[in-house]
């Protein structure tokens, strides 16, 4: 997993950088694990915007304080971030603020047309 986890994180890098996608333009990952359950089950695909504002409560991907890629949900308490999983088997974490949040998460879809749900 963890594994799998890094070469996620480094064909993104490498896409950013190689001009594949623009810092700006919308993208799509899959979820590899549970800690979003069960909003978001491991294996659906998520689609990631970089220039939608955020706010508390907000699902987002950014990165955690290993400089790892992070999905999880935005809480923001008296000034501090927060990356929380829905999952309660997984750890909260929290960050240094908002310089690590990458992008907003748009949309949620999956194999069956009825997963399929759109946050703003």
């Amino acid at each position: 997993m963890q594994e799998t986890k890094i070469q996620i994180q480094d064909a993104f890098k490498q896409n950013l950088s190689d001009g594949g996608c623009s810092a700006a333009e919308p993208f799509a990952l899959r979820t590899l694990d549970d800690s979003m359950e069960p909003e978001f089950a491991a294996g659906c695909i998520i689609i990631i915007d970089p220039s939608t504002a955020y706010r508390d409560g907000s699902y987002v991907f950014a990165k955690d304080n290993k400089d790892e890629y992070i999905f999880r949900q935005l809480r923001i308490i008296d000034g501090k971030y927060f990356l929380v999983p829905l999952n309660d088997l997984y750890e909260t974490i929290e960050i240094s603020g908002e310089s690590q949040i990458e992008g907003i998460i748009t949309q949620r879809a999956g194999k069956r047309r009825s997963y399929h749900k759109s946050y703003y």
